[in-house]
């Protein structure tokens, strides 16, 4: 694990607390799934992450770099140790050395997606399980999971989005005394780090203490009906699909009863966490279904009149490039008796024939 005694404090952070609030929900409780942090560039994803490391009991930072392996990742046969020893030992991977820290995944929309769905698998149940080259091992691998992407550079697709546990949306646009925060506060932290640091620690350690007393109390915080009531109407109200988003909020809310020292979950934590929870599995319930597709037929006109539209648009020589038009045009007129079942198509237009010129064969020469 990397030591980060000279990382950007985390209290120092500015303009961004819903990020902060995230952050901390899900180093409180890491079976929240992760959070996906989505901005620009140069938004302070990764600083911000970093930062968390330093807040978690082995302030543990591990980066998973894109190129990384399945093997890599879960762990695999310590071939070294098979061939002195002959006995299959397993060799820890990454997620062994995130346990109780950070794993951090940099532009996670390009990762592979087979381990990203690992990773969050992972993330979720807080067990590492490895059926690989004649091993079967398990190990507790309970991390916060910190992913971030840059809607420019391409989408994680739906399902996947769909497992982390929150997201945060960073504004591309920052205004102008934010700004100058922020980069006054850079400055001093480059110019002097440890003195930066030095600055923060008192803050530090009570938000350290503070996350501490979170996890402890975390337990003892229930759901009770009218909890559970109120997640269950806000999600069907968003629209979204399965129970996921119920379960992620619940236990959203219970991390944030248990930051604020509150002796029970209350209305204003759901309404602190819905955004991160709804704010990438909200549907619009309003839309229409798949089968009921934009067209005549939804809007309750004839499809006849739509193919007859379709067929009065074009002039009538322009498809067989006869100038003078003089095509039949009972040859041309759709079909206006069917029942419609293929109404979308293009109308039928036969290719006219005309007669050829008498031919006579070439004589074969003699030779």
């Amino acid at each position: 694990m990397t030591a980060l005694s000279t990382q950007y404090p985390f209290t120092a952070l500015k303009g961004v607390p819903q990020l902060q609030n995230a952050l901390l929900l899900a180093a409180i409780d890491p079976l929240i799934g992760g959070v996906l942090i989505e901005g620009p560039r140069g938004a302070a994803k990764t600083t911000s992450a970093r930062a968390l490391a330093q807040l978690l009991p082995d302030g543990g930072f591990v980066n998973l770099p894109l190129g990384a392996s399945e093997e890599q990742l879960q762990g695999s046969l310590d071939i070294e140790a098979a061939l002195k020893q002959g006995d299959a030992c397993f060799k820890p991977g990454l997620l062994a050395r995130a346990h109780q820290g950070v794993l951090y995944v940099d532009e996670v929309n390009l990762l592979p997606d087979a381990l990203v769905d690992l990773l969050l698998d992972v993330s979720v149940s807080g067990v590492n399980r490895v059926e690989r080259d004649g091993i079967s091992h398990q190990h507790e691998a309970r991390f916060v999971l910190v992913g971030t992407m840059n809607p420019e550079e391409g989408e994680l697709r739906p399902q996947l989005l769909d497992r982390f546990g929150l997201l945060v949306r960073l504004n591309d646009m920052i205004d102008a005394p934010t700004r100058r925060e922020i980069v006054r506060s850079r400055l001093a932290f480059e110019a002097d780090p440890a003195g930066f640091s030095h600055s923060h620690a008192k803050d530090q350690e009570a938000l350290k203490e503070r996350l501490s007393q979170a996890r402890a109390r975390l337990e003892s915080l229930v759901f009770t009906d009218a909890v559970h009531d109120r997640v269950s109407e806000l999600c069907f109200a968003a629209g979204v699909e399965g129970v996921r988003a119920d379960l992620v909020m619940l236990r959203a809310a219970r991390a944030h009863a248990a930051l604020e020292g509150a002796p029970q979950i209350r209305d204003t934590d759901i309404d602190a966490v819905q955004v991160l929870v709804l704010g990438h599995r909200r549907r619009d319930r309003s839309a229409s279904s798949p089968d009921e597709a934009s067209g005549p037929e939804s809007s309750g006109a004839d499809p006849s009149d739509a193919r007859q539209a379709v067929g009065s648009s074009r002039s009538p020589g322009s498809a067989t490039g006869d100038p003078d038009g003089s095509r039949d045009t009972a040859t041309t007129e759709p079909d206006r008796t069917g029942d419609g079942q293929d109404w979308g198509a293009m109308p039928p237009e036969p290719t006219p024939i005309r007669p050829l010129a008498d031919v006579r064969p070439l004589p074969v020469k003699k030779p």
